[in-house]
């Protein structure tokens, strides 16, 4: 079998273009996380904007979330992928959405 063309592999991508409500965001954080917060705060708008099902999930809950995000928190992931940390930035997420 020979590799896919790059024209092929951008056509399977487009194919694959889900509507923001079929995305799923998960916000990864901890309680009292200041930036935590205000990335929930960032989730909860942009998701809320689009219809976009959103979770969160506690690193101090969730060993293997722990040992893999402590360092990153507030983590959030597009449809299990990293998208970012840190900071959230709004419109950044947006277009991950729907785009």
């Amino acid at each position: 079998m020979g590799r896919m063309s790059p024209i092929f592999r951008r056509a399977e991508r487009r194919a694959e273009k889900k509507a923001p409500q079929q995305r799923l965001v998960t916000l990864i954080g901890k309680p009292d996380c200041h930036l935590c917060e205000d990335a929930q705060a960032v989730v909860e708008k942009v998701c809320g904007d689009l219809g976009v099902p959103w979770e969160t999930k506690d690193i101090t809950q969730d060993a293997d979330l722990h040992r893999e995000y402590w360092e990153q928190i507030p983590v959030v992931l597009v449809d299990g992928a990293q998208h970012t940390f840190w900071k959230v930035d709004g419109e950044r997420l947006r277009r991950a959405l729907t785009s």
